[in-house]
């Protein structure tokens, strides 16, 4: 993915700019700080399994910091220049306030989130491709009308969550399709979603962010989904989300993503339509 975004016909878009780490008290705004003790502990020592998906390494604390800190920066850099991308590995969207699964450790996409409403935007929407819905995201945010939160995934598929009528205090809106539909009709149904959330949620006024939880498991051929989608989709999505945002900055996310020819082509995509 990183290779693919230092392409030669890139470096005119691309501004390259490494994060710091996230500050423990940035990530308690989202996780307590009993949950976070006991991550550090065990990466401390050497580390372990969290459940059957979600396993640490000694490193792996370092690297929940280091996503972390990404998604902060990018926010940062978005509301300064319009649009950002933060290269968040792991991913978050299915970590829960005081629980790691599928493969999150930090919900890296609300504490952004929580960071921009610091920064004074305070009306963030969440828009999230990932083909996994974002059980996490959406517990944390769901009693939050603050924070809309939008998500098209394969259902029923890992996690179980994501139905239709989850609605949280009507500031989300879920979107459940299941695997092998044509491209087009994912695509017409996540920009549909979106402009029922403005409609309702936003009562027709603008977020002062989007943020996009951008998983690339969606493309056709990720060994962990059934979708059918491909990298110029997410480019025309991005594009389209810009437009009915504007002119609230976009801020991409990576989340999911599970074979590194298809998710570095579909980064790029994003990337170059966020730049364009």
């Amino acid at each position: 993915m990183l290779a693919a975004l230092r392409a030669p016909d890139l470096a005119s878009v691309v501004e390259w700019r490494e994060a710091r780490p996230a500050a423990r008290e940035q990530i308690e705004r989202v996780h307590p700080a009993r949950y976070l003790d006991g991550l550090e502990r065990l990466a401390r020592a050497g580390g372990g399994a969290l459940d059957a998906d979600t396993v640490m390494s000694g490193a792996s604390w370092e690297a929940a910091l280091a996503a972390a800190g990404v998604a902060i920066d990018a926010v940062e850099l978005g509301l300064a220049r319009g649009t950002a991308f933060g290269a968040t590995r792991p991913p978050g969207h299915h970590a829960l306030a005081a629980r790691a699964m599928g493969f999150c450790l930090v919900n890296n996409v609300v504490v952004a989130a929580r960071h921009a409403q610091r920064l004074g935007k305070s009306r963030v929407l969440i828009v999230d491709w990932d083909v996994h819905h974002g059980n996490g995201t959406q517990a944390l945010v769901e009693r939050d009308p603050s924070v809309c939160y939008v998500s098209m995934h394969q259902y029923p598929w890992y996690p179980g969550t994501g139905a239709e009528d989850e609605r949280g205090v009507g500031n989300v809106f879920n979107v459940p399709r299941p695997p092998g539909l044509p491209r087009a009709t994912y695509v017409r149904d996540l920009l549909a979603a979106v402009d029922a959330a403005l409609a309702g949620w936003g009562r027709g006024t603008r977020p002062d962010l989007l943020l996009v939880s951008a998983g690339f498991d969606s493309l056709a051929g990720d060994p962990l989904g059934g979708f059918t989608l491909a990298p110029e989709d997410m480019a025309d999505w991005t594009t389209a989300l810009r437009e009915r945002v504007a002119p609230a900055p976009v801020v991409g996310m990576l989340e999911g993503g599970y074979r590194l020819d298809l998710l570095a082509a579909g980064v790029r995509a994003h990337v170059r339509a966020l730049a364009s």
